[in-house]
């Protein structure tokens, strides 16, 4: 994956487990994180990440890191955001809502929506890939895509259509 040197947007970035798996299934690493000024990763998604599952899938990538800020201390979650959600979600929002200006990046739909109720900016995996391609990263995003499916991230057919439609070079009339 080439990319075009620019500086990062001075923007901070709480990032949740599923776009993190994404990612490194989309593109095989987790650098394009990179193009955030800040990416924050609460403690309650470092634990979901760092367990790995049945075959540590992105453990070594996460842990290798270290432009992403992995917070040490256990989130104080509002009774309403660890009661709606999982605590990987509820504490991706508490965080950004703690420190003002943040964006999250969940791609569960209901994490979405609360974190939208907050009035916090949301993007996930797929915002995360067009920025990216915006920015001069060099990839397929076809070919992402598939690799995400194959891998067992779940896209709708409708994200799909318009993650490919966004890509596709716009026609001039």
């Amino acid at each position: 994956m080439n990319r075009i040197l620019k500086m990062p947007e001075h923007d901070i970035m709480v990032v949740n487990t599923g776009p993190i798996l994404a990612i490194k299934a989309a593109l095989g690493d987790l650098r394009i994180f990179q193009m955030y000024s800040q990416v924050l990763v609460p403690l309650e998604v470092a634990a979901e990440i760092e367990h790995g599952g049945s075959d540590n899938f992105a453990v070594k990538e996460f842990l290798a890191a270290s432009w992403i800020q992995k917070i040490e201390k256990e989130t104080d979650i509002s009774i309403y955001l660890r009661n709606v959600l999982d605590i990987g979600e509820a504490a991706v929002i508490q965080t950004a809502l703690n420190r003002c200006g943040t964006k999250v990046c969940i791609d569960e739909a209901c994490g979405r929506r609360i974190a939208r109720l907050h009035n916090l900016k949301v993007t996930g995996s797929i915002g995360v890939l067009l920025r990216a391609l915006r920015e001069g990263y060099e990839f397929s995003m076809e070919d992402a895509l598939y690799r995400m499916r194959e891998r067992g991230v779940w896209l709708s057919d409708q994200v799909i259509a318009f993650a490919l439609r966004e890509v596709k070079p716009k026609c001039i009339h």
